[in-house]
């Protein structure tokens, strides 16, 4: 396939839709960007804790005529991470945007609830990015989905606003680190996405949905995708250690 990613193994972890009962369920960050990176001809290695959503993802990707294969693995388990990387041969990209929120303000987040959302939205970026780097080479690229939250206060949820300002530093040291070998590093900080677990949020704190965007709505999966697959690619090739906010301008507020 022709295409800004013809060629290019790009490993997307989380790369499975939270499931839903809502007939009209938007889909989420993971597997648009797994579908937009097999429309422009990337072998896309969907990873994911849950098989079945990793599949449907890949079939999707498949639907596009761009060749995918199925992971699965849990980022919080160290050899997982690793064995994930492994079976992306001749990796090119990879994507981290496995994530949960637990607890609920100070007094609402148990000691679990703090070490389990680092384990999942911290250290397995890390662990992820310590066993990719050394195998991307030159013009190889990590992207890691992080947050608005890790901006600014606003989710709160201590543990989550947490893991999303240090991806922000993990970033940073990767870009430097992966630099000497032509290895860049870059953040997309969504805002208020349309997706399953968007809705998920809103469900539990209505007045999350009432929030102001300047541009006056929610953005969807595919706005991420779009900034993601950019600074994946060789048009963002000058461009790392960098956060791009996707948000609606919802930061100047």
């Amino acid at each position: 396939m022709a295409g800004r990613f013809a060629g290019r193994t790009v490993l997307v972890v989380g790369a499975g839709t939270r499931p839903s009962a809502e007939p009209d369920a938007p889909i989420g960050n993971g597997r648009a960007i797994a579908v937009a990176l097999g429309r422009e001809g990337a072998r896309v290695v969907c990873a994911d804790r849950d098989e079945d959503a990793a599949t449907a993802t890949a079939r999707l990707v498949e639907a596009e005529g761009a060749e995918a294969q199925v992971v699965v693995g849990d980022v919080s388990v160290e050899a997982d991470c690793e064995r994930m990387v492994d079976e992306a041969a001749g990796l090119s990209g990879l994507v981290c945007n496995a994530g949960i929120a637990l607890g609920g303000g100070l007094r609402g987040t148990s000691a679990a609830d703090w070490d389990r959302t680092l384990a999942v939205n911290l250290r397995g970026p890390f662990l992820l990015s310590r066993a990719a780097l050394p195998l991307l080479g030159d013009g190889g690229s990590i992207v890691y989905v992080g947050s608005l939250a890790g901006l600014q206060p606003g989710s709160r949820l201590p543990a989550y606003d947490a893991s999303k300002a240090g991806l922000i530093g993990l970033c940073r040291h990767v870009a430097l680190e992966g630099a000497r070998a032509g290895v860049r590093a870059n953040v997309v900080a969504p805002g208020l996405i349309d997706t399953p677990l968007g809705r998920a949020a809103t469900a539990g704190r209505p007045s999350r949905g009432r929030t102001p965007v300047p541009l006056g709505h929610q953005g969807r999966a595919w706005d991420v995708a779009a900034a993601t697959t950019f600074l994946l690619s060789d048009d963002a090739s000058y461009i790392t250690g960098h956060t791009l906010t996707v948000d609606g301008g919802l930061a100047l507020i």
